[in-house]
């Protein structure tokens, strides 16, 4: 996002009582800060932050409709920020399992895999989640790594120009010491 910018992004929620899952992180630019603001179609608040890192955030969709997703980085005045945000719509709607007929598996045994694979899923959520943090994480530090290291070049060259300068005038100066003519010679 450029400076003194804002921007807003769309999900559709075609249900009500869906989980929506909403991640953002800053990835470079600026303090690595920024502000978010999450309305629902009633245009009521549901998120809202300042001066943000990064965010995971999970609430249900309780309206049918447009769920609006904005970003500002007004408070910056020349900073450009890169952005990387992630809105997921999911149902938890767990299927009724119909009784077990003649020669199947009986309700329970089915009911436990169903268990078992919503554990998994949610299992998998949150490494997905966790990687996406640590990407963020090496992301900031790169960058900051970078801009470290342009300090450190700009510094070590004024240094070192400032040192050549520091010689010539000595040269100029020890030059002009020995070159005083005597006088009325």
């Amino acid at each position: 996002m450029v400076a003194n910018e804002h921007a807003c992004f769309y999900a559709w929620s075609d249900t009500p009582g869906k989980k929506v899952g909403f991640y953002f992180a800053v990835q470079s630019g600026g303090s690595f800060d920024i502000d978010f603001l999450v309305t629902d179609p009633r245009d009521r608040i549901v998120l809202d932050g300042k001066g943000e890192r990064q965010g995971d955030y999970v609430f249900t969709a309780n309206h049918v409709g447009e769920y609006a997703f904005c970003f500002s980085n007004v408070m910056s005045t020349f900073a450009e920020k890169l952005l990387d945000f992630e809105v997921t719509m999911e149902d938890e709607v767990r299927p009724n399992v119909a009784k077990a007929s003649e020669g199947s598996q009986p309700p329970e045994t089915l009911s436990a895999m169903e268990e078992s694979l919503l554990r998994l899923s949610g299992s998998l959520t949150s490494i997905a989640r966790t990687q996406k943090y640590f990407r963020t994480r090496e992301n900031r530090n790169s960058s900051t790594v970078a801009s470290t290291e342009d300090r450190i070049f700009w510094f070590a060259s004024l240094e070192s120009m400032a040192i050549i300068a520091m010689a010539a005038l000595q040269v100029f100066v020890v030059k002009n010491f020995f070159n005083i003519k005597k006088g009325g010679v």
